[in-house]
């Protein structure tokens, strides 16, 4: 069967998802949620892409876009309210599929932490592939620019030397550091800020990365983590759960698989990226063992 458009509704809104079927009788399918302002094709069609890639291994593949966005009606919502569009969408996809027993949330940026959010509450989600999640916080940011800018560029010959010609004025970029370094260490009396400090679809009330790191707690299922080498999302998550205490030994549960891409961009953009992500996908849903019909 080839891929097929498929409406559904959420109260007075209707959604549109495209449902790649995968072979006959597949029990195991993954779900494509979208992050940030983009639609179902996903940038440079990777979601597209990554479904068709996946249904050709025989995995069914439903993608679709949130309420607010590319042929869905309503109001646009954040990562933090898309909870109903995530279970409008299982449900479809299990309808559609009903042959299907478990189903990966596959995930990038914001979507994987809507995923993160979501998915401990639904048995039927039976993994997770976050794709550069999103941990955003002010702090968050500035030590991911610390990290991969301002140090690389103190250290560097070639900032230096264009100084000293007076190809730009280094005072500027010491100041933009002091800024950051500010923004680092201020906040520690007071706790981290983020742009939602509240209640996340049943967890509680804290700064967005606690809250991501209890909804992975929460959820008890094998986890694939795919970060980019040249992206500033991917350089907060990987600082955040490496060294904030709410994430302490997440990352080295036997559970988790983590993949890194050192010269990939935030999404993708290169065919042979795309390819190794699709790849890493499809061998890890392979291995991962199926859940028992009990």
């Amino acid at each position: 069967m080839s891929e097929r458009a498929v409406t559904f509704r959420l109260g007075e809104d209707e959604l549109l998802g495209i449902l790649h079927p995968g072979a006959a009788g597949a029990t195991r399918g993954v779900l494509i949620a979208v992050g940030g302002p983009q639609y179902r094709v996903g940038s440079h069609r990777q979601f597209l892409l990554l479904a068709r890639y996946l249904a050709a291994q025989g995995i069914p593949v439903f993608r679709f876009d949130f309420r607010g966005m590319g042929d869905s009606s309503g109001p646009q919502r954040d990562y933090e309210a898309v909870h109903d569009d995530l279970r409008a969408a299982m449900d479809t996809f299990s309808f559609e599929v009903p042959e299907m027993s478990e189903v990966t949330i596959w995930g990038l940026c914001g979507a994987a932490s809507a995923a993160l959010f979501y998915a401990w509450r639904d048995p039927r989600v039976a993994g997770l592939v976050l794709a550069n999640p999103w941990v955003r916080t002010d702090e968050g940011l500035a030590r991911a620019y610390l990290k991969t800018y301002y140090l690389q560029r103190l250290f560097s010959r070639d900032f230096w030397s264009g100084a000293l010609k007076g190809r730009f004025n280094p005072w500027v970029s010491l100041r933009s550091l002091g800024r950051m370094v500010g923004t680092v260490v201020g906040p520690r009396a007071g706790g981290s800020r983020d742009s939602g400090d509240h209640d996340t679809n049943g967890i509680q009330p804290a700064p967005l990365p606690d809250r991501m790191a209890e909804g992975w707690r929460r959820f008890q299922g094998p986890i694939l983590v795919i970060l980019s080498g040249e992206d500033l999302t991917a350089a907060e998550f990987r600082d955040v759960a490496t060294s904030a205490p709410a994430w302490s030994g997440l990352l080295r549960q036997p559970r988790v698989t983590l993949r890194e891409l050192p010269d990939a961009n935030h999404t993708f953009a290169r065919r042979e990226w795309r390819d190794q992500v699709a790849i890493w996908t499809h061998d890890w849903l392979h291995r991962s063992p199926e859940r028992s019909a009990g």
